[in-house]
């Protein structure tokens, strides 16, 4: 797929999950670089986005529980990001499945249905739907039916440990955090990943032409792609 210039030469994309760390990190990394006209944000509630240009960010708030009748909020896109998720500690066995399966599998048909041509999905190193451990048969059971909805192009990335600094508090990851951070000056990508490298993984996906109609990225070469991009401001 051809790069969009600057100002996105009237292509748009949505963004589902705007609000978490890797979310973030897209937005901020989409509006640098300006390669769409339009990014909507699709979420339970409005964010609060600083001043942008070169973009004209939408926000529409939907209700997952009832997602089909937001059909109109996946018409009309180019490219579709997703990073929605929770944790099981958060939502509880069954919302952490709804979260990040249902929602996720449905939001990628309506958006199959508006035209979406290439769908980029954050998943999880290790998902596999025949895992015993629930996070990973779930990742993995997503990855399965968001590449069943039959997108002309569908890039699944699978980081390892996402390393950032969160807003909520979750003691034992931010400790793991440190640990992992140590680690990562010897082993880059072996256990880890910032999520500003998952982001610019994500966008130079786009920017990239594909390899066959899916395409699944390891935490190794989500590394590789995040340099593809340079950073802002270089």
């Amino acid at each position: 797929m051809a790069a969009a210039g600057g100002g996105g030469g009237g292509r748009a994309c949505f963004v589902l999950g705007a609000s978490g760390e890797t979310g973030q990190a897209l937005l901020r990394e989409l509006l640098a670089r300006q390669l769409f006209a339009r990014v909507t944000l699709v979420g339970r509630r409005r964010l609060s986005v600083g001043e942008e240009t070169g973009a004209a960010v939408e926000q529409v708030v939907v209700d997952f529980e009832r997602l089909s009748e937001h059909a109109a909020a996946f018409q009309g896109h180019d490219v579709g990001f997703c990073c929605l998720g929770t944790t099981r500690a958060k939502a509880g066995a069954a919302g952490f499945v709804r979260v990040d399966r249902d929602y996720v599998a449905q939001s990628a048909e309506l958006a199959r249905a508006g035209g979406c041509k290439h769908f980029v999905l954050q998943s999880s190193q290790g998902a596999n739907q025949h895992s015993l451990f629930l996070y990973l048969r779930v990742k993995g059971e997503v990855e399965n039916l968001v590449q069943a909805v039959g997108f002309d192009r569908c890039t699944i990335l699978r980081p390892a440990v996402l390393l950032c600094k969160r807003q909520e508090s979750r003691p034992a990851e931010w400790m793991a955090q440190q640990f992992l951070g140590v680690v990562a000056r010897v082993f880059p990508t072996a256990y880890s990943v910032p999520v500003e490298t998952v982001a610019r993984a994500m966008v130079a996906s786009v920017l990239q032409p594909g390899v066959g109609k899916v395409e699944v990225l390891e935490n190794e070469a989500i590394h590789e792609l995040g340099k593809a991009v340079p950073q802002q401001g270089m």
